[in-house]
């Protein structure tokens, strides 16, 4: 297929740009795929919107500080990096920007004052660094991020800039194991409270994990949706996780997945035909003509165009359904993307 099928043209405006108060009172589409018609609703009124007996599952990667803004120690320049992960010698790799060109060796400073050490360029932008850790004592990463990082909120979201409250709000509050640099955004609409409602209609959930990357953002630049490249995510898919999923299968009862990043994985582990637990890097490219066997119904936020994300879920309600949706959505006025509303595909 053309990968310009899944282009669609936004108003600026509708890109919400801090997050709805709250969580759950944000707008939640709700479509039919049998019935081809959807209806508005509030992604408070979810636990009348399920069924009883139905299982929840989510993503509980948890978002990491990973942007470093600082300067150049040489120069002074401007130096902007994102945390991608730590290799086992300690170096860090990461995505930055900057002007000029660096060259190995080079010291760059961010945050409350830490510096990293130039050591190899990648491709794309990718470097390789070396935190030097102050007196020489050696200081975990996620501690140095926490410190002197910042929430890695995308470039359309006030250009990527943390104000007061990002650091809570760009969260999910079943977030449980660090390692994102995005987070899973269908998740940020859930509360506490309306956990205590789901559970009170006896809807349960079980938990996954894939730890997003930055390619999440990237749009599909090549004409033709197989000639797309698809990074690679860390997940994680446990027995017990899977052995409820199969026990729920079995009885007839329906599976939700929340938000794609937890479709995605779920459709990794059951690539051989059946549910397996999983752990390792998934490059999974979710299309049109998947055949879909790890969930029935799925939450989603409203996805950038041209992106995998908005593909996967073209392929699951069909492409035509789904931008007849977002022409909707767009008609009426839904905020989009990461801090947007919602839809519910049953």
């Amino acid at each position: 297929m053309l990968a310009s099928a899944f282009d669609f043209t936004l108003p600026d405006d509708l890109i919400a740009q801090y997050p709805q108060e709250p969580r759950d009172g944000s707008r939640l589409m709700v479509v039919n795929r049998q019935r081809a018609c959807w209806s508005h609703r509030r992604f408070a009124d979810l636990a009348d919107l399920l069924d009883p007996g139905d299982l929840l599952v989510r993503n509980n990667t948890q978002v990491i500080p990973a942007r470093l803004v600082g300067r150049r120690v040489k120069t002074g320049g401007k130096w902007e990096g994102l945390f991608l992960c730590e290799r086992s010698g300690g170096t860090w790799d990461v995505l930055a920007t900057t002007r000029g060109r660096p060259m190995p060796g080079e010291q760059v400073v961010v945050g409350q004052g830490l510096h990293l050490q130039l050591e190899a360029r990648g491709n794309a932008g990718e470097w390789n660094v070396r935190p030097l850790y102050p007196g020489g004592i050696e200081v975990p990463a996620l501690e140095l991020l926490e410190q002197h990082g910042q929430t890695p909120l995308p470039p359309y979201i006030r250009r990527g800039c943390e104000t007061t409250g990002d650091r809570q709000a760009y969260q999910t509050v079943f977030a449980q194991r660090p390692g994102s640099v995005a987070a899973p955004t269908a998740g940020l609409h859930f509360t506490r409270e309306l956990f205590a409602r789901l559970a009170k209609r006896q809807i349960t959930w079980v938990d996954l994990m894939l730890h997003i990357r930055l390619g999440t953002f990237r749009p599909i630049e090549s004409e033709r949706l197989e000639e797309h490249v698809m990074h690679a995510e860390w997940a994680e898919l446990s027995p017990q996780t899977v052995a409820a999923i199969l026990s729920q299968q079995q009885r007839g009862r329906r599976v939700v997945a929340v938000g794609t990043t937890s479709a995605r994985t779920l459709e990794t582990a059951a690539a051989g035909g059946a549910l397996q637990p999983f752990a390792g890097e998934t490059r999974l490219f979710i299309q049109p003509g998947h055949q879909f066997r790890g969930f029935d119904a799925l939450i989603s936020n409203f996805h950038l165009p041209r992106s995998s994300l908005f593909v996967l879920v073209s392929a699951f309600a069909g492409l035509d359904l789904v931008q007849a949706a977002y022409a909707e959505a767009i008609r009426c006025r839904y905020r989009f993307f990461s801090y947007g509303d919602a839809m519910l595909i049953l």
